[in-house]
């Protein structure tokens, strides 16, 4: 069945609920480690019909938000889930103090069972007002920023639309777009600044009410983090500060002088890799796709299977539109044990990366589609995040077929990008830790926070030219602040493991495939740094990791041939 022929009806919460009931109820009964697992086994596809549901509406709605329907659908489940979480707390339970849990551990493993202790200590129904009011704000910020029609050179864009302009190589082009995105999240600033403050003080709330002494220890849990914490990233930021912030500022150093501008750079210039402009994919969104069906297929076998199932069954919606919800992301759609990417193709490599990146989440997904229970689907979320970034590098030999004669920039841009994100997605999680000691900052103390963390972790950029940007108010696009809190971290642990891929790629490509295949086959059966181990890949939270890639990565660049490109 393809997406779109997939019917829709409203989830019937109240059925959901006694479904959930009735099976933790049957399996507290259970006489048997035999009943206990034929109940446990009912209960990873009895549901699958009503989560699909909900996730039918979410993507729907984010397709276009101004959707009357489907925006009071989400908006319904946004208030009435929460609800439901006391009953899934109770099957949570039953799962943990079942008499035949060895029995259940030694069949499916022990990690579902420590991420259901990790979960159980992230709900009391005392905190259902505060998740019904954190998805009513988090639904407001999406479609605020889904609302966005910016006035540009006589045409009227979405943020997403506008990226292209804030790349173009004409210098008072691309400062005209990044002046009007800024202007435009200027004129919202208080609107994002009050739905900030909310999520803070509510999140806040809930986490002195799970018993911590602010939301951190809640949000850690809610991250799901099994086998690291506050401490362990805490170590990782300071080895970002050490090895990667002295490397990304002299890239971007070169990059000043290559095309004579002073440095440090204003936001505008620092994004514009070269002066003849950044690599562009060549052809029409479908045309993309279609190569991205070429490079799955001639990847490995598994892959191909993969794309053309993604493909066929319509599992993508990637064109940027008016009301479309921002940003991309990979879901799973439970009653067809399949993920689902969403996207905004924008015409810049943005586009490739998202063939790739979101794809390589959807890839382990599929790969691991009817795993029992379906928690063992996929990792926790750096664990996730190393399938997508790593796939991102293991689709360069087929650059010449995204980007054609940009190949060249494209690679050399993509292993700079990747070093110079990490100082930045760190400053993020540096941000959040920050703000949720101090949930009583003021809007303007928070941005000054966010002022102060850009000299230490990106002190190429200067402050002023650029408003919004260069006022410190940066961090209000980055949706995951609002969304997901301290997710960001994850990208920057899972960046280091990708890097480690690519300087594995460039000794041996077929042998660092089969070492993602042999990661990505585990899934969600052990810990991030268990995985990591099993694999027999370097582990982020030892320094010296850190070191070798960066190592790598500049000896690559250092001798990168970039004759002919200016």
């Amino acid at each position: 069945m393809r997406f779109s022929e997939i019917p829709y009806r409203r989830a019937d919460l109240a059925a959901w609920k006694t479904l959930v009931e009735d099976l933790t109820a049957r399996f507290l009964a259970a006489d048997t480690f035999e009943e206990a697992d034929a109940v446990y086994r009912e209960a990873q596809t009895s549901q699958e019909e009503y989560d699909t549901m909900v996730t039918l509406a979410r993507i729907r709605r984010d397709i276009d938000t101004r959707d009357p329907f489907y925006d009071g659908e989400v908006e319904y489940y946004d208030q009435e889930m929460p609800n439901l979480q006391g009953s899934f707390q109770a099957w949570t339970d039953a799962t943990l103090h079942t008499p035949f849990r060895k029995e259940l551990e030694e069949k499916y493993g022990s990690v579902p069972f420590l991420n259901a202790e990790i979960e159980a200590r992230t709900f009391k129904p005392e905190i259902v007002e505060e998740l019904q009011k954190e998805n009513a704000l988090c639904s407001r910020y999406s479609k605020l920023i889904a609302s966005a029609q910016i006035p540009f050179r006589g045409e009227v864009y979405t943020l997403s639309q506008l990226s292209p302009w804030k790349q173009n190589p004409d210098d008072e082009i691309r400062k005209e777009a990044w002046v009007a995105e800024g202007n435009w999240y200027n004129g919202h600033s208080a609107e994002l600044d009050e739905i900030y403050d909310e999520l803070v003080k509510v999140r806040d709330t809930m986490g002195r009410k799970m018993g911590g002494d602010g939301y951190t220890r809640l949000g850690y849990d809610r991250m799901g983090r099994n086998c690291y914490g506050a401490e362990d990233v805490e170590k990782f930021r300071i080895a970002v500060q050490r090895h990667v912030v002295p490397l990304a500022k002299k890239l971007y150093q070169r990059q000043a002088r290559q095309q004579g501008r002073d440095f440090p750079l204003n936001f505008a210039d620092k994004d514009l890799a070269f002066r003849s402009g950044n690599p562009k994919p060549v052809g029409t969104p479908e045309e993309i796709l279609k190569m991205g069906t070429r490079f799955y297929s001639e990847l490995s076998p598994e892959t191909e299977v993969f794309w053309n199932f993604m493909r066929e069954h319509e599992m993508m919606d990637v064109e940027s539109r008016p009301g479309k919800a921002g940003g991309g992301y990979c879901t799973r759609i439970a009653s067809m044990h399949s993920p689902f990417i969403f996207a905004n193709f924008n015409g810049t490599s943005h586009d490739v990366e998202v063939v790739t990146h979101e794809a390589g989440h959807a890839f382990a997904g599929f790969l691991n589609r009817d795993r029992i229970p379906d928690s063992t689907i996929w990792p926790t979320l750096e664990g996730c995040e190393v399938h997508s970034m790593s796939m991102e590098f293991f689709a360069w030999p087929w650059a010449e077929g995204f980007f054609g004669e940009d190949a060249r920039k494209f690679r050399y841009n993509h292993l700079k990008g990747a070093l110079v994100f990490l100082p930045y997605g760190t400053m993020v999680d540096h941000f959040q830790h920050v703000i949720y000691e101090h949930p009583d900052f003021s809007p303007e103390e928070r941005h000054q926070v966010w002022r102060e963390l850009l000299g230490i972790y990106m002190p190429w950029v200067k402050p002023g030219e650029i408003p919004f940007y260069g006022d410190g108010k940066g961090w209000q696009r980055q949706s995951h602040i609002y969304a997901r809190p301290f997710y960001y971290i994850d990208y920057c642990l899972a960046q280091t493991v990708a890097l480690d891929f690519w300087s594995r790629m460039q000794k041996d490509p077929k042998a660092a495939f089969e070492t993602y295949l042999k990661y990505t086959r585990l899934g969600g059966t052990l810990t991030f740094t268990d995985l990591l181990k099993e694999a027999g890949l370097g582990d982020p939270f030892d320094e010296e990791t850190l070191c070798r890639v960066c190592r790598d990565a500049d000896r690559y660049l250092e001798n990168y041939d970039l004759t002919g490109i200016v």
